[in-house]
């Protein structure tokens, strides 16, 4: 939609009673407010009023001013799930200004910083999940039982008995506008994943809560659990949300290069962004992976498939995904981000990582052909491959030194995260998990 005429005459023709207002919080998780279409032009200008005290990480105590969720007009799109129900995106605003604690504001003044060189970060984000239910004990496992496969990738008989979700999932996104092309079992017992195409980075984030919001309700409809938890099993792979991306200039990609003598298919640009990447990635971490269990999914070792899928060192190669960087030919693959990211928060910070780069003409070194899964200590040292941070704790501080990161964040957002990072890290240590009782109760 164009003009806000258009706009009513959408919601008439496919009578939408209610728009839902909708912004995410510092986790990335959606909020929304349910506005009478009638009342859609209210969402475009002053906005849909929320307490700001009310919602994480917005830093707004009881006392002060409102948060104003204010309507992008393109955004506009039905909620197929919901019948009678559409969603527009909005850009946190307080006191009559876009808002510095908003993720969506945040992004997009890194996106200015791209347009002002006239380049367009393109990103497509791969999210899996979880189809998950709770047995009578209160533990979660796959919702099918016959998902027993120690290899399940790509299984035709896990796929096709969850075809009623997948394609009331896929047909719903497809009426959203995405283009869903791809839609697979993984290599989890219950995991699965649907490819969509890419599109410039600010819609990309922009799809990824509709993905969500669509898969959570849908999944909940038919009475089972989709999970983007990063690692629901500890013995099987976790949940990733792999980032590829490219910058263009409206024309053609600038991170593609057919003679590069490394077979790659790189520019000098992509590998100075990516350099920036590899760089500031224990920084990247804390927001690519912002959960204590994130790190149970980042981890040395295998899993029961023979692979955790996942980055445990700080690294790149070609069509590698041992590594913390894949490169598909011409373009980069960031296997860092996973389920429980804010994607707008993570797309900023790896936009000021890779400009940084970019600006220092950082050499992101020799990329490494290897499965990284089999290396040594000593290997590793050999070949000068860093490990990524292993807990939550360890890229918090990671986080907290690295001004370019913290730049494109805000001192204020930044600190907010670390704040509430840095709790949920306490939190967990003083947690008495069920492993501690059975195993010191009786122990000494």
């Amino acid at each position: 939609m164009k003009s806000l005429a258009e706009a009513k005459k959408f919601l008439k023709d496919n009578k939408v009673k209610y728009v839902l207002a909708q912004f995410v919080d510092i986790h990335g998780v959606a909020k929304v407010k349910s506005v009478p279409a009638a009342h859609l032009e209210d969402v475009l200008t002053t906005g849909a009023g929320f307490a700001g005290g009310a919602i994480w990480g917005m830093g707004i105590a009881p006392n002060g001013p409102d948060y104003m969720a204010v309507g992008e007009l393109s955004t506009l799109s039905l909620i197929p799930w919901q019948p009678g129900y559409a969603r527009i995106v909005c850009d946190g605003h307080v006191e009559g200004k876009p808002y510095e604690y908003d993720s969506r504001v945040v992004l997009k003044k890194q996106v200015d910083l791209l347009k002002k060189k006239g380049w367009i970060l393109y990103t497509g984000l791969e999210p899996e999940f979880s189809l998950l239910k709770m047995d009578e004990h209160g533990q979660i496992q796959p919702v099918d039982d016959t998902d027993t496969l120690q290899k399940p990738c790509y299984d035709y008989k896990g796929i096709t008995r969850q075809s009623v979700f997948l394609e009331e999932l896929t047909e719903s996104l497809l009426a959203c506008g995405l283009d869903v092309y791809q839609i697979d079992h993984e290599d989890s017992n219950g995991q699965f994943e649907i490819n969509y195409t890419y599109a410039d980075c600010l819609k990309s984030a922009d799809d990824f809560i509709l993905f969500k919001m669509a898969a959570s309700e849908i999944a909940n409809s038919l009475g089972m659990m989709c999970s983007f938890m990063p690692k629901p099993f500890s013995n099987r792979p976790g949940n990733g949300m792999h980032m590829h991306m490219s910058i263009g200039d409206g024309k053609k990609s600038l991170f593609h290069d057919d003679s590069d003598k490394t077979g790659h298919g790189l520019s000098k640009l992509a590998y100075h962004f990516m350099g920036g990447i590899l760089a500031h990635a224990p920084a990247l971490c804390a927001l690519a992976a912002p959960t204590v269990n994130s790190y149970k999914r980042l981890v040395v070792g295998r899993s029961l498939t023979g692979a955790t899928w996942a980055p445990a060192y700080i690294s790149y190669g070609n069509n590698n995904r041992s590594t913390m960087v894949r490169i598909p030919y011409g373009r980069l693959e960031l296997r860092l981000p996973d389920g429980s990211s804010n994607p707008y928060l993570t797309t900023a910070a790896v936009i000021a990582a890779g400009l940084d780069g970019v600006k220092r003409e950082l050499d992101p070194g020799k990329g490494n052909g290897d499965n990284l899964y089999d290396y040594s200590p000593a290997e590793l040292k050999k070949h000068g491959i860093g490990i990524l941070p292993q807990n939550l704790n360890e890229a918090v501080r990671a986080l907290e030194g690295d001004k370019v990161v913290r730049d494109a964040l805000g001192d204020k957002l930044s600190q907010e995260f670390i704040d509430l990072k840095s709790m949920e890290w306490i939190e967990y240590m003083r947690h008495v998990s069920d492993w501690e009782i059975k195993r010191y109760a009786e122990f000494f």
